[in-house]
């Protein structure tokens, strides 16, 4: 359950990032997205090492949130430079 919050919450932060008015607080939405995710990936550690998962699922979800956190860290980019 928690992986699931965790990965609901990285959808809404930059969900909420996307509504803010100004770059600074849209960059502060970003960045809670990249530490959910963060905390995602960690969860997935864990409950792979705890065999949670069936074969070849934790792998799945890492590759997936590794493209997320590629696009999270091309958004931050754009932010910086704007």
């Amino acid at each position: 359950m928690q992986i699931r919050r965790s990965a609901v919450s990285v959808a809404s932060h930059i969900a909420e990032a996307h509504g803010r008015l100004n770059d600074v607080e849209m960059r502060k939405g970003v960045g809670s997205a990249c530490a959910a995710l963060n905390e995602l990936e960690t969860q997935t550690e864990l409950a792979n090492s705890l065999a949670f998962f069936q074969s070849g699922i934790a792998e799945t979800l890492l590759d997936l949130s590794s493209e997320v956190g590629k696009l999270i860290n091309g958004l931050i980019g754009v932010l910086a430079t704007a």
